[in-house]
């Protein structure tokens, strides 16, 4: 049998496998949802089938709860921003104190008098820039300025204006709808790239973009890719009050995100984006709208995160505990996209592409590296630009992974349980880098000692896949605490053959995946022929 013949056996062998798998937890999910509604938290009376809607999560049943009234303004601030640029002319100057009114107003809304916490730690953030971004020791001034507000907005819960004198106290009638400290965590991440790059502006030799241009397809198509806009510095007059301002509250990827950094913001307020045309961005929403109608099946129909929120997990069995464990990790997936690419989409609108967050689905990830680039993809750039090479990049990896979490689990909140999510998946990582550099000095001699790889990446990958649910499931729904329980019930005599199964479903998975690469790659090549 060739070897061709062997792999196209093996891949219709894996397509069932799979079809069978997932028609399993389709049917127990419904029958568990069915069997336990009435000891379910958040659950609301829904619009299909006459069935009740899971709006147990806070952040989406808010976002759905106002996704109307925030498509109508989002609507009228793009409509008058996009007028105003045709019909003035405006550049980047010009758009920053279009984009800068409107997102004020916007946040008037949202914060009320708290606003005024915001522009305060913005303008001492910029002076500090200002003054000291050309010296040494700036980067060390700069992450103290903002760990230190990102710690004490959290501890003092946005703080209160009497604290300041009861003069002030009235102004704590009016905070407006929104905690304006949660949304500060994004001002932070773009005050941080507001500096390096006022601090990075002279120095060119940092990007080749000539060897860039000839490796990127984006960029040898004419268009400009968004490495570029990153790293290509923009002039001295873009880094102006204005613009760094309207770059900090712009309104459309104000809430949510994605990130984007101050390079490639500024570089495109000047001048709109192209690679996406009027007919792609069209598509683009009407993608977004298909998404939207598949969660809405699934908080219809699949109950996983009130399960998760209602502690009715700890009277099921281990397998229906991987069921409902799985599932929330697929509902988290399906809620983030949808809340950052419908901000994306409106920032497009108005000209500015921000990098794409969850660009491959969750099912298509069988490594931590490719997990996390793939989730906050927009994060992820910011942590390797910011943080992760000027800690030392890969040369100091083992060490810095451990520094770059545990920033992400306080930039998230100030929690235990995030604290060991962060540390779990940085035990989980050390293997995976130690594998892979061993893997990357094995030169493959034959048919054979390929085979051989292959399965043993298949192993792993079905063994980082359970360890990437055990941390996820420890930071987002059981805690710390529940760890002595999830060990329990898995390693005992009723939980061993659900964890054989688990892992057989998941290197059965991870081949399917490497099938699904090599088709990408096969694709890849004939285009470039």
């Amino acid at each position: 049998m060739t070897e061709s013949n062997w792999r196209r056996r093996e891949l219709a062998f894996l397509i069932v496998y799979a079809v069978a798998f997932y028609a399993f937890v389709i049917r127990r999910s419904l029958q568990l949802s069915h069997d336990y509604y009435t000891k379910l938290y958040g659950l609301r009376p829904g619009w299909i089938a006459n069935r009740l809607n899971d709006a147990s999560d806070a952040q989406w049943r808010n976002f759905r709860g106002n996704l109307q009234i925030l498509t109508v303004v989002f609507g009228i601030f793009t409509l008058v921003a996009n007028v105003l640029r045709t019909y003035c002319c405006l550049r980047a100057k010009g758009m920053a104190y279009v984009w800068l009114l409107i997102s004020l107003a916007y946040l008037s809304y949202l914060h009320g008098a708290c606003i005024i916490f915001i522009l305060t730690i913005a303008s001492a953030n910029f002076l500090l820039v200002k003054i000291f971004g050309r010296t040494k020791y700036f980067s060390y001034l700069l992450w103290t300025f903002n760990l230190s507000f990102l710690v004490c907005n959290r501890v003092y819960g946005g703080y209160q204006f009497s604290s300041f004198g009861q003069h002030w106290a009235f102004l704590d009638n009016f905070r407006g709808t929104f905690r304006w400290h949660i949304c500060f965590n994004f001002v932070v991440l773009r005050m941080i790239s507001y500096g390096y790059d006022y601090h990075w502006m002279d120095q060119n030799n940092r990007f080749d973009q000539e060897k860039h241009i000839q490796r990127c397809s984006t960029c040898t198509s004419g268009k400009i890719c968004y490495m570029s806009l990153q790293e290509r510095s923009v002039q001295n007059d873009k880094f102006s009050f204005a613009v760094y301002l309207c770059y900090l509250v712009y309104a459309p990827l104000y809430i949510a995100g994605p990130i984007i950094s101050f390079n490639a913001f500024a570089s495109q307020l000047d001048t709109p984006q192209k690679n996406y045309s009027s007919k792609q961005v069209v598509w683009y929403g009407f993608r977004w709208i298909l998404s939207l109608f598949l969660m809405e099946l699934m908080t219809h129909f699949f109950y996983y995160n009130a399960f998760a929120i209602s502690g009715v997990w700890k009277q099921l069995t281990p397998m229906d505990n991987f069921i409902i464990g799985y599932g929330v990790l697929n509902f988290m997936w399906l809620k983030f996209f949808l809340l950052w690419r419908y901000f994306r989409f409106w920032s497009l609108i108005s000209g500015i592409e921000a990098p794409e967050n969850m660009p491959r689905c969750l099912n298509n990830c069988y490594n931590l590296e490719t997990f996390w680039k793939n989730w906050h993809a927009s994060y992820n750039k910011w942590l390797v630009r910011y943080m992760y090479i000027p800690l030392g990049g890969a040369q100091r990896k083992l060490l810095n992974v451990w520094v770059v979490f545990t920033f992400v689990a306080i930039w998230h909140d100030l929690e235990w349980k995030l604290l060991s999510w962060a540390w779990l998946t940085c035990l989980f990582f050390i293997p995976e880098i130690l594998v892979k550099s061993a893997a990357n000095t094995f030169k493959v001699q034959s048919v054979f000692e390929e085979f051989l790889l292959r399965e043993l990446n298949a192993v792993a990958g079905a063994v980082t896949i359970t360890c990437l649910m055990v941390a996820n499931l420890v930071g987002f729904v059981i805690g710390p605490s529940g760890i002595n329980w999830l060990i329990s019930g898995f390693l005992c005599k009723e939980g061993l053959p659900t964890v054989g199964g688990m892992l057989i479903s998941f290197y059965i998975g991870t081949k399917l995946m490497f099938h699904i690469s090599d088709s990408q790659q096969k694709r890849l090549k004939k285009s470039t022929m």
